[in-house]
């Protein structure tokens, strides 16, 4: 085995495929989660795996069982859509923060204690919330205004948090950001009562708009002009990322943007949704809605660090990544999940 490593957010959208990546590199992982996104998950059942309920702002329960561990993955985070954050921005600010602060509390015992290596941290895209200028490059989040979101603000702590500990305790840190995850695995939360609300706190907008063509909305309705520009990122891939930039010797202390190269504007995205749902020649139908405040749009990452300092470069194409959510969608659907 290559080691042990506590993944915080562990059944999540991103923390099941960072699992199945460090399992399939001969890692031991025990995953922490209180499930209070999509309920109880569906059991594991792999060698090496050990799943523990519990909340990663508890900072006992977040040290007892990084107790031992040569990483940490700090994955853990409330999160919800554009329209969760709107609506709750200071429940989402409150409850990041004491996350955060419990992961890098537990952290700088277990490293002092001689066990841990490494702690990894999950920043955002949303750190360039306030670009004016693209691509966005590693550092300029110090350089333009912070975000006006509290989730994007939130997200940018974390980093300062990462930064804070190695500075006082040397704590050996990495901090990765990244861009639109798409995959399968999004289901109906636990906490949304009604359909309606489903908008509203899925996290992610490729599921959204699959869900709403799969229920027969024509025209499809989308938020903004269509223009904003993003780049969709499968959630294998930046799993790939998260674990080599967690075990790699040049990661250290530094920060990565991980994200695919391929620039798709929303009506894009949508058009090929319509087209994968309904078939080539269904003419797409948009209607536009005025945003939320602030809504970015462009989040255009530069990659070449990762690249350069990794190795790594995202492969899936934004056709496979579509494939698979629209299969799940379909499979979700039929069983109720959503």
């Amino acid at each position: 085995m290559t080691g042990r490593v506590l993944v915080t957010g562990a059944a999540g959208f991103i923390g099941g495929y960072l699992v199945a990546e460090l399992l399939d590199r001969g890692y031991l992982v025990t995953g922490l989660d209180d499930l209070s996104k999509y309920g109880e998950p569906a059991p594991a059942g792999r060698p090496g795996y050990t799943f523990v309920r519990g909340d990663a702002s508890d900072g006992g329960l977040v040290r007892e069982l990084l107790a031992g561990c040569d990483y940490l993955i700090a994955a853990a985070a409330m999160v919800g859509g554009i329209g969760y954050f709107h609506a709750y921005p200071y429940d989402l600010l409150a409850a990041n923060e004491r996350i955060t602060a419990a992961a890098c509390d537990a952290a700088i015992a277990a490293h002092q204690a001689g066990s841990l290596g490494r702690a990894l941290f999950l920043s955002s895209s949303m750190v360039y919330e306030q670009a004016a200028s693209w691509p966005s490059r590693e550092g300029q989040q110090l350089q333009i205004a912070p975000p006006r979101t509290s989730y994007g603000f939130g997200k940018l702590a974390v980093e300062y948090f990462a930064r804070a500990a190695w500075d006082q305790y040397r704590l050996p840190f990495t901090i990765v950001r990244p861009f639109n995850c798409v995959g399968a695995g999004e289901r109906r939360p636990a906490n949304a009562p009604t359909t309606a609300d489903l908008g509203r706190a899925t996290s992610h907008v490729v599921p959204d708009l699959v869900y709403r063509v799969l229920d027969g909305q024509d025209p499809l309705h989308l938020l903004g002009s269509g223009e904003q520009v993003r780049h969709y990122t499968y959630g294998g891939d930046l799993a790939r990322g998260i674990v080599t930039a967690m075990e790699h010797p040049a990661a250290a202390g530094e920060d990565f943007n991980l994200s695919a190269d391929r620039a798709t504007t929303v009506t894009e995205l949508a058009t090929m949704i319509w087209h994968q749902v309904k078939g080539p020649d269904a003419p797409p139908r948009f209607v536009y809605h005025q945003p939320y405040p602030g809504d970015v749009q462009r989040r255009i990452p530069d990659t070449t660090k990762a690249k350069q300092v990794l190795g790594f470069a995202a492969t899936t194409t934004l056709e496979q990544m579509l494939d698979e959510v629209i299969a799940w969608m379909r499979d979700a659907i039929a069983a109720g999940l959503m």
